[in-house]
């Protein structure tokens, strides 16, 4: 049952800011395999809120916006199937970066 918690839980944050706080809100402190997640999922939320910045820059902004949110899905996509398959390999160009 803890196995599929920690599982649940690192699948849940991936999923928007909201399913983040969730996410961070009921795991498990010592649980290293969440705390994983929970930093890559943030890290793909900041990039978010990056692209969403450029889309205010006047002529490429909407273009660079474009490319940051296409490239957030698909780490969301790739983070998603790492969570539900075991697998705490860093995210691309990303990954080796440590907020929590």
């Amino acid at each position: 049952m803890y196995q599929n918690h920690s599982r649940t839980v690192a699948i849940v944050s991936y999923i928007t800011w909201i399913g983040w706080l969730v996410a961070f809100l009921i795991r498990d402190k010592s649980d290293q395999f969440v705390a994983h997640h929970l930093n890559q999922a943030l890290l793909i939320n900041l990039l978010k809120i990056a692209g969403g910045l450029c889309a205010m820059l006047p002529r490429i902004g909407d273009s660079i916006s474009t490319v940051v949110g296409i490239a957030a899905f698909i780490l969301i996509i790739i983070g998603i199937y790492r969570a539900a398959h075991w697998r705490t390999e860093p995210l691309p160009i990303i990954g080796g970066i440590r907020l929590m």
